[in-house]
């Protein structure tokens, strides 16, 4: 019982210290808040809001999923106040922002891994390689069938299920698998609804697709994750490879981005408040990874602190690459 009363004590100590001593009651506001972007992130804040509603608050919370590059063009107009993203934001959306006097406040909530999936129904696929992904998703003469791909996978063409070109996982999985200056084919199925994407894949026997981890997870009775081997052997994405970051190169940061000037009202104060304290409840049953104590610590400080701009471009506005450890700050 010691040993559970110190770690207790420990976490009102890390509480305080973060500023949630002095948060916002939820039960004392009202109003509207718009939200708007990634899919990934849309089910961990609808979640926190339902908890933010069962704890008594009476503020209206609309959750859009347009994706991340949707939710960033409405948030640089000033036209949400929090803009899910699974993804860093870009230079270029950074400056639309800027040139429109919106600040904002970058604030890490959760890993993610990108997942590769297919149908339950397929059994020959038990690895991806980086080589195998770009063969299938690049533009320019790709692969039509399984076999194009390995030769003794069976001649059956490829079914392919995308997230849509503003989702922040297309951006991610595009850079990382055919480049910055790479395109993904277009004759794919695309959505923004991630669950579009699962029911195409559990539909079509050869089908492949991918999305955020917390969607297979949801889903794991219908589809099969690949691991994927990047060069150090084949890795499956687990709660423990992501957030260590074994599982290369599709491990990310999920983020919620804060408009300064809507981080002044009562209302969305004490949402993000809630947000912070209740995040890593939520985290493991949704199916995505908690943040480490000291990146939520960190996140919690400079939204106190109402730090603005982005930890992922620097001075001279070139993207910064890295870890959470290491980049955020």
């Amino acid at each position: 019982m010691m040993k559970y009363a110190a770690a207790a004590a420990a976490l009102t100590t890390a509480i305080i210290a973060t500023g949630f001593a002095c948060a916002q009651d939820p039960k004392n506001v009202s109003g509207s808040i718009e939200v708007d972007g990634s899919s990934t992130v849309y089910p961990l804040t609808t979640a926190i809001d339902e908890d933010f509603r069962a704890a008594g608050s009476k503020v209206k919370v609309n959750v859009g999923s347009s994706g991340t590059g949707g939710g960033f063009k409405r948030f640089a107009t000033g036209d949400i106040d929090i803009s899910n993203a699974s993804r860093p934001i870009k230079k270029e959306e950074a400056e639309a922002a800027k040139k429109a006097g919106v600040e904002f406040i970058e604030i890490p909530v959760a890993y993610d891994g990108l997942s590769i999936v297919v149908n339950k129904k397929n059994t020959f696929i038990d690895y991806i390689t980086m080589d195998d992904l770009r063969m299938i998703f690049r533009a320019g003469n790709p692969a039509k069938s399984w076999k194009d791909v390995r030769p003794n996978w069976p001649d059956q063409p490829i079914k392919i299920f995308s997230p849509g070109t503003d989702s922040g996982t297309f951006d991610y999985f595009k850079e990382e698998v055919v480049g910055k200056e790479g395109k993904i084919r277009s004759d794919l199925e695309a959505s923004e609804d991630d669950n579009v994407l699962v029911s195409g894949v559990a539909g079509n026997e050869f089908a492949i697709g991918f999305f955020g981890y917390s969607y297979y997870v949801a889903n794991k009775d219908k589809i099969r994750i690949v691991k994927v081997d990047a060069g150090k052997g084949a890795i499956e994405p687990t709660p423990q490879t992501i957030e260590d970051g074994t599982y290369a190169p599709f491990s990310r940061p999920l983020f919620i981005y804060v408009n300064k000037k809507s981080a002044a009202r009562p209302e969305v104060k004490a949402f993000v408040d809630f947000y912070l304290k209740n995040v890593s409840g939520l985290t493991e049953e949704l199916g995505f990874v908690k943040l480490p104590d000291d990146i939520l610590g960190r996140a919690s400080k400079n939204w106190a602190a109402s730090k603005t701009g982005t930890q992922y471009l620097n001075a001279a506005g070139e993207k910064v690459s890295g870890p959470l450890s290491k980049v955020y700050n």
